[in-house]
């Protein structure tokens, strides 16, 4: 639980001394909940288990939202294909956490997004016939999301002829629509979402420790009574035990190698899960002309055509992956693929050199009898292989919440006592609180902090009511109020603020989560790195022997992603994307924790 005596914010703020920290708590105490897992899935389990008032820790072996939950399609949606699969369930539950996400527990990070679904060419009967079918999938997706009242957080879709489709997306060529169908769906930045979950969770009580390997369970007879951990960051660092009464695992595509770790006990997995490969290209505005998004049907999968800030995100594929989860790697047979989809239906085809960033994630599906990827189930499961440890795996991003709270409710049951329900659908994530009456008062914030309106609009976007505390940055170093290198829309302050307020210990975390500039440029933030390198180095302690190996280690990574785009399979692909190792764990580089405490003792207090 949180000392009352300390505010949500100063609660929540990821600081590299708050990190000393719960690293002292994680060596120290014993927790009721320890969920390895820095994703949506743990980081949303951990502030479900802090709310109800459980003594509760995560751990992330990489960033937070270093893996599938930075790298979706950016969208917070019921899944209007499972209507036609009857998973009928699955679209209300979706769409239900759709409306609480966008009118309660994030409205600063997820709004409407409008998209097309385009209407074939056809007979007249086929028209007909195409118009209510898609029609009638459209109004059912409403319906599910309550078409009366104020919770449902998106406008109702709208039918649109061919002319009224070219009129707000003059890109689509006119030979290859009929007529098109509008509605809503919501759209979010999913790694900042994911870091706003890991701050709530700390605002409630929870140690949060990134850069935390966990290299085995702990046993006691035939239960699991905690893990054991090493600190990526600390020099020569050895493993460390960490006590709890239940263990967690929310590790998405890692979840098998949990019960490997068990397997000398002769424990079954209880679950499997395969991992689908979606890559996304990103493409400059001005490639595409639109005023809003696109789902297309392919042979293989569904297309997204969304508008992102100044960019458009195209994807996604949907390819069975069994090489290396970390670094998925995106193959020039995948960038063709994209290219070809889309260019069916644009008046401009796209080429590659109108690709600005491309990324590739991996989805979590639970394993079953289906020959391809896009069959498998997205529902989720909790099971719990032996005593004390669960596992949760499956699901989408947008039930996150629902996923937490049935592996938290189960961890609850087994832990007995008296503990509160869940209560994550009225509990808003930090700087969701007043950010409706902030957005309606911007310009006279920008007034008040001689800054332009569009500066507040920006910040606000991304931090929501916690946008006082980079303005007060700002105006405290002048240095943090100018632009980034190579990346103006972004300032100096959202850098130093990673830093201090949002545990990013590297500059791959600001570069590639933090800002999304690594997909954002066509430089892949290669021409950031530096200015961005001496922000935080600042905030971090680090000499210039670190800054220089972090800038050339960002640069490696650029350089191998860049080559794997060029391989002609997932084989080649992985092996060029591998070449460049991941920066945790290169002792050598990095500063003890116990230096690094002692030169932020004077860092301000925001």
């Amino acid at each position: 639980m949180r000392d009352p005596s300390v505010s949500r914010y100063t609660a929540g703020r990821l600081s590299p001394i708050r990190r000393a920290a719960d690293l002292r708590r994680l060596r120290d105490e014993q927790f009721d909940v320890l969920v390895i897992g820095g994703g949506v899935t743990g980081a949303g389990a951990a502030v479900d288990a802090a709310s109800r008032g459980l003594k509760v820790a995560l751990v992330e072996a990489r960033d937070l939202a270093a893996g599938t939950s930075s790298r979706s399609s950016k969208l917070i949606h019921g899944g209007l294909r499972y209507l036609e699969q009857l998973e009928l369930h699955l679209v209300h539950e979706a769409l239900t956490e759709r409306g609480l996400l966008a009118t309660r527990i994030a409205p600063h990070l997820v709004r409407p997004v409008p998209i097309l679904v385009p209407l074939p060419p056809a007979n007249p009967a086929m028209r007909v016939w195409q118009r209510g079918y898609y029609g009638l999938g459209v109004a059912a997706y409403d319906a599910f999301a309550g078409v009366f009242g104020g919770g449902r957080g998106m406008p109702l879709h709208r039918h649109l002829s061919r002319d009224g489709a070219r009129h707000l997306f003059p890109s689509l060529r006119a030979e290859k629509i009929t007529g098109a169908i509008r509605y809503y769906d919501g759209q979010m930045d999913d790694a900042r979402l994911v870091v706003n979950l890991a701050r709530t969770a700390a605002a409630q009580g929870a140690a949060v420790v990134t850069s935390a390997q966990v290299t085995g369970f702990l046993r006691e007879a035939r239960e699991v009574v905690g893990v054991r951990v090493r600190d990526l960051e600390a020099r020569g660092s050895e493993e460390f035990e960490v006590r709890a009464r239940t263990v967690v695992a929310a590790t998405g595509v890692w979840s098998d190698d949990m019960s490997e770790m068990l397997r000398d006990v002769g424990v079954r997995p209880g679950l499997r899960v395969r991992a689908s490969k979606g890559v996304h290209l990103v493409v400059p505005r001005s490639a595409i002309t639109g005023e809003a998004g696109l789902i297309l049907r392919t042979a293989t999968s569904v297309l997204f055509v969304l508008p992102w800030g100044g960019h458009w995100i195209i994807g996604t594929t949907d390819t069975d992956w069994q090489l290396d989860r970390a670094h998925p790697a995106a193959s020039a047979r995948d960038i063709r693929y994209l290219l070809d989809q889309v260019n069916e239906v644009l008046d401009r085809p796209l080429t590659t050199d109108d690709i600005e960033g491309v990324y590739a994630g991996l989805r979590p599906l639970l394993s079953g009898e289906a020959d391809s990827t896009s069959k498998l189930s997205r529902e989720h499961a909790v099971v719990e292989p032996m005593l004390g440890l669960l596992l949760v795996a499956g699901g989408k991003y947008t039930t996150y919440r629902v996923m937490a709270a049935d592996v938290i409710d189960q961890a609850v049951r087994r832990l007995g006592g008296e503990f509160r329900a869940s209560r994550t659908d009225q509990l808003p994530l930090l700087g969701a609180d007043g950010y409706a009456a902030a957005w309606r008062d911007r310009q006279d914030m920008a007034r008040r902090h001689g800054v332009t309106t569009g500066v507040v609009e920006h910040l606000l976007e991304r931090y929501g009511t916690l946008t006082v505390h980079l303005l007060a940055m700002m105006a405290a170093d002048p240095d943090l109020a100018v632009p980034l290198e190579g990346a103006p829309e972004y300032l100096a302050a959202e850098v130093a603020y990673a830093a201090l307020a949002e545990g990013a210990l590297h500059l791959d975390d600001v570069l590639t989560r933090r800002t999304r500039i690594s997909i954002e440029t066509a430089h892949r933030g290669a021409e950031s790195a530096e200015h961005t390198a001496r922000i935080m180095g600042g905030v971090l302690g680090w000499d210039e022997t670190v800054r220089d190996s972090e800038v050339k280690h960002y640069l490696a990574r650029v350089t191998a992603e860049r080559q794997s785009q060029t391989m002609p399979d997932d084989l080649a692909a992985d092996a060029a994307r591998v070449g460049a190792p991941d920066v945790r764990g290169l002792a050598a580089d990095r500063r003890t924790a116990d230096l690094l405490e002692a030169d932020l003792g004077s860092l301000p207090n925001l």
